[in-house]
């Protein structure tokens, strides 16, 4: 969805049910995001007959991380560390707690270390 939006005009907002046909997406699945992206101040959105959605930003300003972070919240391998979650017992005598703050680091790092523009798309500039 964020990828078809960003190859789209700046201006041009375009409908959940173009967006469905566009990327073989069901409307309903992207009736269930949209809330999240606009909460996250990702998208903006227009009512009426030329309402829709488009992005808040420029291509070259989103990273995969604010999608996944603004749907799914932080990643977290394993509940403990997870922001919010009350700090295990065990924690530092946990003989797999390094492996799991490695691959947190790993999957964060590299949902980071990219753009919508990288993924292909341009931002007109």
């Amino acid at each position: 969805m964020m990828l078809d939006l960003a190859s789209g005009s700046d201006d041009d907002f375009v409908s959940l049910k173009q967006i469905a046909q566009n990327q073989d997406i069901s409307i309903k699945y992207l009736e269930q995001i949209v809330p999240y992206l606009t909460r996250a101040g990702l998208l903006v959105s227009s009512r009426g007959a030329h309402g829709g959605y488009r992005l808040a930003k420029k291509p070259s300003e989103y990273t995969p991380m604010d999608i996944v972070q603004a749907i799914e919240g932080h990643f977290a391998p394993v509940y403990c560390l997870a922001p919010q979650s009350n700090p295990c017992n065990r924690q530092a005598t946990c003989q797999t707690m390094e492996f799991w703050q490695g691959l947190q680091k790993t999957v964060n790092d590299y949902l980071g270390s990219m753009t919508l523009e990288d993924l292909g798309v341009s931002d007109g500039t």
